[in-house]
């Protein structure tokens, strides 16, 4: 699959929290080869400060050439981020990564924590070419209300039942991500599709496999910190 290095102009920014920023670009060749669950890598600044480019979870796209991302302020690149404005353009290097793989057969469960809630929103849309709403669940979690209402708005104006639980109470269950999950129950085939911090990710392939469910998880850290899957799990463990 092809990847593009485009530099794309921002159409539009939101501010959703205190530091969480989404931001609209146009890139139609990015857009156009995007699949849930892959991601691109943007260039923070002009010059060489910061180096790096940081890496985002690609959260919409549109058939118009139009990509979101999600992301949150956590250090110098990504506030240089938010300082840009519509007008502006960033160097976008994508889409990357093997993204999920959706089979229509099964029931859906799209579970998310924090930030890592992004990719579900676009995977979400394009289950629901092939699937009812009532064959997916979204499991959202984060640690206060502001970092998940709005996108758990998003998901419930498609249609979709969203259950939500924060670590201070402020929405939905007062606990973890979890927990919204033990309690469910299905005879028919599940697949659970998982993005957010590792914690919270090995918590969700320990409750899948305890179910029996398959398992498929976007990873939002570096590979080297991640341990091999446990012999014999079921599912898949993919950089998302």
């Amino acid at each position: 699959m092809p990847a593009y290095q485009q530099k794309a102009e921002i159409i539009r920014t939101e501010k959703l929290s205190a530091d969480i920023y989404r931001f609209t670009l146009k890139t139609p060749d990015i857009a156009a080869a995007s699949r849930p669950g892959q991601f691109v890598m943007v260039r923070a600044g002009e010059g060489l400060d910061p180096l790096l480019r940081r890496p985002f979870s690609i959260h919409q796209v549109t058939e118009t050439g139009l990509v979101q991302i999600l992301f949150k302020v956590i250090g110098k690149g990504t506030q240089a981020l938010a300082n840009l404005q519509p007008g502006h353009y960033m160097d976008v290097l994508g889409p990357l990564g093997r993204g999920f793989v959706h089979n229509p057969h099964y029931g859906h469960y799209l579970v998310g924590g924090g930030i890592g809630i992004a990719p579900l929103l676009f995977l979400a849309r394009q289950m629901l070419e092939k699937n009812e709403p009532s064959a997916i669940k979204v499991l959202l979690g984060a640690r206060t209300k502001d970092e998940i209402a709005t996108l758990a708005d998003d998901f419930a104006a498609m249609g979709l039942g969203v259950q939500t639980a924060s670590e201070d109470g402020s929405l939905g269950r007062h606990g973890l991500v979890t927990d919204l999950m033990t309690p469910l129950q299905n005879e028919d085939p599940v697949m659970v599709y998982a993005c957010g911090p590792y914690p919270m990710l090995r918590a969700v392939v320990n409750v899948s496999r305890d179910k029996g469910w398959a398992c498929q998880v976007s990873l939002e850290t570096y590979l080297p910190e991640m341990p091999a899957c446990e012999k014999g799990q079921k599912g898949y463990l993919q950089r998302g």
